[in-house]
């Protein structure tokens, strides 16, 4: 196969880049090299918001054909939250095709070493940047993400944390050399000699599990981790959330045969309405790491029943933020309000339980009881969500029917201290836009807790009234042992308070954050430098990203020769 990119041209593009990140997520500093502005695309062979829109409506109604082997018919049937049916069809794989073709380019790919899989996976994800404004179209009209998020979490920070990937999977395989020259000496005999070759190989075929919320976000660390392990990846999207995916996997396949490689490294498993084939590919012996992120109950069926692959989930948690004290009430409520009310709270991070004293909090402004500072935050969420523009600019579009059930179903739980109300969308006027609902309950009354021990994936938050400081840090310590947390929020001036919320994060590894009143929310994490999950708690078995994420992708085989 004549490549078209050569390895020289590739690591001389791309190795800049590559040492910037290794230098990111050694200091852990702000970087990325992926512009969040939509105003920074249209040069340099990057399509400009015009272009990306022009591009994604030529999409529609049409079929992406991959050029995979083993395609036995033609699949869709994706329709946006905004109320508009997409029409694209793709690739229905006869897995037993297609999974040896995948293994087929697998040699090649591993002898290339770890650079030059690295450079191969920048250029993937260079031209996928390039066409940044086409794939937030994407995102948004199968996650219901408002434009803007779709574009920035949908796009840069979903090719950052893909670049992450890349940077710790070139750190651990570099980590051991690839020759030694060994030599034990024997006294007055002829000392030992050997010649060692240490090669990193790769577990087999990835399966990567989409989700419907975020397909790229979540998707990219371990798509790209497997990837620059030597790793082919099958990647089985979500039903209502295939197009960004799928066009990823035509990016990849493209640059994959253009630098000479087997293009079938990288294929999709697109399903029938109601096929469910997750189960039966994570069950193929083929398949050696499975990557995951939705719901606990197929996580935990993944841990158990895929015995053959190494498995990494991102499951469900009840997130929390204990609310003692705060020298910036203004500043608490706004910073809260935004993030209850981010993508209608349908995001892993967003903060689900308040735990609030029922005989309130100090603040610079007086004391506020219980139901003053839930009063104050419904206000600030109504304030922030009361223009109809940039409530919808917020929140989206509801993703699917199971999420408006649980917020409807919500206001039974307890007393409503902010209801949800309807919001039009002039441009979509059949999109299903809904504000937070806010609930009281009460940590001291049995029949409650099973509302807020649970977690109720959407705009539902539950404000919950507890004795003191010192019993929110306990039930704090429960909830995460129990139930895990992606993220763990607290306000609170007392620094022997903020000492036990921390030894309780620290002792059950849930990701804290402090005292947040400006523009850092604690459910948004930046890549190269924030670690999303923990994979200490019940919500994750890992974390993106660190050098556990990466590290047993691979493993390094030696081979020994006299000298």
């Amino acid at each position: 196969m004549a490549a078209e990119l050569t390895a020289h041209e590739l690591i001389a593009k791309h190795r800049p880049t590559l040492d910037q990140a290794l230098e990111a997520i050694r200091t852990r500093a702000y970087w990325s090299p992926h512009p969040e502005h939509p105003k920074a695309y249209g040069e340099n062979g990057s399509l400009d918001a015009a272009a990306g829109k022009t591009a994604f409506d030529a999409l529609l109604g049409g079929r992406l054909d991959l050029g995979q082997p083993g395609t036995d018919g033609w699949v869709g049937g994706e329709a946006s939250p905004y109320g508009i049916e997409l029409g694209v069809e793709y690739p229905h794989a006869d897995i037993d095709v297609l999974l040896p073709a995948m293994k087929a380019g697998q040699r090649a790919w591993r002898d290339a070493g770890a650079e030059m899989r690295a450079v191969v996976c920048l250029e993937i994800l260079k031209r996928i940047s390039d066409r940044t404004h086409e794939f937030a179209h994407a995102v948004m009209h199968t996650s219901g993400q408002a434009f803007m998020m779709a574009f920035q979490a949908g796009g840069p920070h979903a090719q950052d944390r893909g670049l992450e990937a890349v940077a710790y999977a070139y750190v651990e395989q570099v980590r051991t050399p690839d020759t030694a020259e060994w030599t034990k000496p024997q006294g007055k005999r002829d000392p030992l000699a050997l010649t060692k070759q240490f090669t990193p190989v790769p577990r087999g075929i990835a399966l990567l599990i989409g989700c419907n919320t975020f397909p790229t976000w979540n998707g990219y660390p371990g798509l790209f981790a497997s990837l620059a392990t030597g790793n082919p990846v099958l990647v089985k999207p979500h039903p209502r959330a295939v197009l960004p995916l799928a066009l990823t996997v035509q990016v990849a396949r493209q640059v994959l045969a253009e630098a000479g490689f087997d293009p079938n490294l990288v294929a999709l498993a697109a399903e029938r309405p109601g096929e469910g084939i997750a189960k039966t590919l994570a069950t193929r012996p083929e398949i050696r790491i499975i990557d995951y992120t939705g719901s606990t109950v197929f996580g935990d069926w993944l841990e158990a029943n895929a015995r053959q692959a190494q498995v990494y989930t991102e499951k469900a948690g009840v997130n929390t933020v204990i609310v003692d004290s705060t020298d910036d009430y203004k500043g608490m409520l706004s910073n809260l309000a935004f993030s209850l009310s981010l993508y209608s709270g349908q995001m892993c991070t967003t903060p689900q339980n308040l735990l609030i004293p029922r005989d309130g909090i100090r603040t610079e402004e007086g004391p506020r009881t219980f139901d003053e500072v839930t009063a104050d935050l419904a206000r600030a969420v109504d304030g922030l969500l009361g223009d109809d523009a940039r409530a919808n600019a917020l929140l989206g579009a509801i993703v699917n029917p199971d999420v408006k059930a649980r917020l409807e179903a919500a206001a039974g739980l307890g007393e409503v201290a902010l209801a949800s109300r309807e919001i039009s969308n002039p441009e979509f006027p059949d999109a299903v836009v809904r504000t937070p609902v806010i609930v009281k309950l009460d940590g001291a009354k049995p029949d409650d807790e099973a509302a807020y021990m649970s977690e109720c994936f959407g705009p539902v938050s539950f404000a919950v009234a507890v004795d003191s400081a010192a019993d929110a840090v306990e039930l704090l310590r429960r909830t995460v042992r129990e139930k895990g947390a992606m993220t763990v929020g607290a306000y609170t001036t007392d620094g022997e308070v903020e000492q036990a919320i921390q030894e309780v994060c620290l002792e059950e590894a849930a990701q804290l954050s402090l005292n947040l009143t400006g523009g850092v929310y604690v459910n948004q994490t930046a890549a190269f430098s924030d670690f999303h999950g923990s994979g200490g708690n019940p919500a994750a078995n890992s974390a993106l990203c660190d050098g556990a994420f990466v590290a047993n992708r691979f493993r390094v085989v030696e081979v020994r020769r006299e000298a």
